[in-house]
C-alpha cells in the first residue's frame, strides 16, 4: 500500500488525510476527524489490510476507496464534501460499484432511481441534491408524491426523522402510515416495541415516569414543509413527499466506519 499515492489523492479533491497502521492488524477503519474548524480523513489500515483508491472526482469533491481487510472482505468507502463537511458512507457491493458515479447511484434507494428513469432525469443531473426526481439531504432522499391527500387530523407537527446513532433532521409536517408503534424516551430512542414497554414497565415500576412517546418504526413517511439540520442547508418541501433512507446501511463496510451526524 502506497500510503503517499492516497494522500496525494485526497489533496486532489481538496481534503487532508492522514494514513496509520491500525491496532488490529487485519482491520481497517474510516473516519472524519475534527478539530475546530480543521477536518481531515483518518485512515487506519493494518499491516495485514489493504487500502487503496479506485477512483477521483475533483470536482464533485468525492473519491471512492476501496479497503481489504485480513480475511480478504472487500469494503467500499465514499469519501466526499457534502455541503458543509466531509464525510465517510459505506457502499454497497451488490450492484457494480467501480467509480465515484456508481457509488453515489448505488447509495440510492430504488424508489429514487425508478423516479429518475420515470422522469428522465439526465445523467449529469443525476449527483445533484435537487432534481426532477427527488430532493436530498444528508442520508434522506424525498421524492415527489403529486396529489397526494392528507387528512389534517394526521399530520404531525416538528417531527423528528432520526436514523440510530444520528442526529435528527426536523421537519415541519409529516404523516405517519403502517409499520410498529414503538416506545420512545431518552433512554431508548430507538423505541422498544409494547410488549417489551409493558415487560420493562412492570420489572422496573419507575421508568414509567419517562417521558414516552409513540412512534412508528419502518412506516412510510410523508413530508411537507421545512426540512433542517445543523448540518445541512434548510430545504423547502412545497407539496407532500414520501422519504427514503440511503442504502448506506447495507454496505458491509459500515462496521468500519466510525459515525457522525
Amino acid at each position: 500500500m502506497d500510503s503517499d499515492m492516497i494522500v496525494r489523492h485526497f489533496e486532489r479533491m481538496g481534503a487532508r488525510s492522514v494514513v496509520t497502521e491500525h491496532a488490529t492488524p487485519s482491520g481497517l477503519r474510516a473516519d472524519v476527524r475534527r478539530r475546530g474548524r480543521t477536518e481531515w480523513f483518518d485512515l487506519q489500515v493494518g499491516r495485514q489490510a489493504e487500502l487503496r483508491v479506485v477512483d477521483v472526482r475533483p470536482k464533485l469533491q468525492h473519491l471512492l476507496l476501496l479497503g481489504i481487510d485480513g480475511n480478504g472482505q472487500k469494503n467500499k468507502f465514499l469519501c466526499g464534501h457534502d455541503e458543509r463537511e466531509w464525510f465517510v458512507a459505506g457502499v454497497p457491493n451488490d450492484r457494480g460499484v467501480s467509480g465515484v458515479r456508481t457509488a453515489l447511484d448505488a447509495l440510492k434507494p430504488l424508489e429514487v432511481r425508478q423516479a429518475e428513469i420515470r422522469k428522465r432525469v439526465r445523467e449529469k443531473n443525476r449527483v445533484r441534491r435537487r432534481n426532477e426526481a427527488s430532493v436530498r439531504q444528508g442520508e434522506w432522499f424525498f421524492v415527489p408524491q403529486p396529489g397526494l391527500g392528507a387528512d389534517p387530523r394526521m399530520i404531525l407537527r416538528h417531527e423528528p426523522l432520526r436514523r440510530t446513532g444520528g442526529t435528527p433532521h426536523m421537519v415541519d409536517e409529516a404523516i405517519r402510515t403502517g409499520g410498529e408503534p414503538v416506545y420512545v424516551c431518552r433512554l431508548w430512542p430507538n423505541g422498544l416495541p409494547l410488549a417489551r414497554y409493558r415487560r420493562l414497565i412492570e420489572e422496573r415500576p419507575r421508568l414509567k415516569a419517562e417521558s414516552w412517546t409513540v412512534q412508528r418504526r419502518n412506516a412510510a413517511v410523508f413530508v411537507r414543509g421545512n426540512v433542517r439540520h445543523p448540518d445541512h442547508a434548510t430545504i423547502r418541501l412545497q407539496n407532500w413527499h414520501l422519504v427514503m433512507m440511503n442504502t448506506e446501511h447495507k454496505a458491509p463496510s459500515m462496521r468500519h466506519v466510525a459515525f457522525i451526524d
